[in-house]
């Protein structure tokens, strides 16, 4: 019987993972993602079942509702395989196990995969694409592009395999307080790192004058002192370059924002990203945050206060 024994190959199971991709294709408000997952799971089908009819139900039963992450339904994708191998091989495996399994874990690794990958990766390689495109550097799109699916098929490759080699033993250790971990640590890490990138990417200046100070320059380009020609040019260019001013009187103007950076740099930002998080809790629509964002910078601007 060992010697029949139906199985996978490494090549087949790279072929459910490279079509787990578009398991959101076919995304429809009926059954979800269900689509996208029966087509990613054709090529096992076609091999452990080799009738038209077992084909067609094993299609069939993976048709029910399915809905996750896109990118975490690959250990669950790998446990099914594992099912199906087993069912393929005369194991006494059922439609509603198999439903079973799917349904027990598409729920806790649906919210792992939003503070991984939405929360934490994307944030960090976009700040770092964007750093790189800021600077005119074309490697910048390219990096974050490269390094994004490196990381999102790694993942989902390994995942995959993963639960194919445990099977069922999977669910031991999602219950066992692992996904608990995953999740905290992510939430972590992202949010240390989206509170970096406040005082980087947020910016507000407050324009208005606190004080005006005028002054006399010691130092200050004596226009009437210098020779015609290149060489008084020369003389001006090398005294400013050196410190001197343009004109013997300094007037420093200090406003609001420089006072406020003396104090506590990025505060304003700081509350003004906090701001936008609780709105964003109230279910205010991020459309109508935007638009606001940009009405009070206008209006700012116009009455002089930014």
């Amino acid at each position: 019987m060992a010697e029949n024994r139906i199985e996978l190959s490494k090549s087949d199971r790279m072929s459910v993972c490279l079509r787990s991709t578009f398991l959101q294709g076919s995304w429809n408000y009926e059954r979800m993602q269900n689509g996208g997952w029966v087509f990613a799971m054709i090529p096992a089908i076609k091999k452990l079942y080799t009738t038209k009819e077992e084909q067609a139900a094993a299609l069939k039963r993976h048709l029910e509702f399915f809905n996750t992450h896109p990118y975490v339904a690959s250990p669950i994708l790998g446990v099914t395989l594992a099912l199906e191998e087993d069912r393929a091989n005369g194991a006494a495996v059922e439609d509603q196990a198999i439903q079973g399994v799917k349904v027990g874990m598409m729920g806790p690794l649906a919210g792992v995969g939003d503070p991984v990958f939405w929360f934490t990766a994307r944030p960090i390689l976009g700040a770092l694409g964007a750093s790189l495109a800021l600077t005119g550097n074309l490697l910048g799109p390219i990096l974050f592009f490269v390094l994004w699916n490196v990381i999102r098929y790694a993942f989902m490759w390994y995942t995959q395999e993963f639960g194919y080699r445990v099977g069922t033993e999977i669910t031991k250790d999602l219950s066992g307080g692992l996904l608990g971990k995953i999740t905290k640590g992510a939430s972590i890490l992202g949010m240390f790192v989206l509170g970096a990138l406040v005082e980087r990417w947020v910016s507000i200046n407050f324009v208005i004058p606190v004080s005006t100070i005028t002054a006399d320059s010691p130092n200050y380009i004596d226009w009437a002192k210098l020779p015609e020609g290149a060489e008084g040019i020369r003389q001006a260019l090398t005294q400013y370059a050196a410190g001197a001013t343009l004109d013997p009187t300094i007037t420093k103007v200090t406003t609001l924002q420089d006072n406020l950076n003396s104090l506590i740099p990025g505060f304003v930002p700081l509350l003004l990203t906090l701001l936008c998080m609780w709105l964003l809790k109230k279910n205010v629509s991020p459309i109508i945050i935007i638009i606001a964002l940009f009405i009070v910078g206008i209006l700012g601007h116009l009455v002089g206060l930014l």
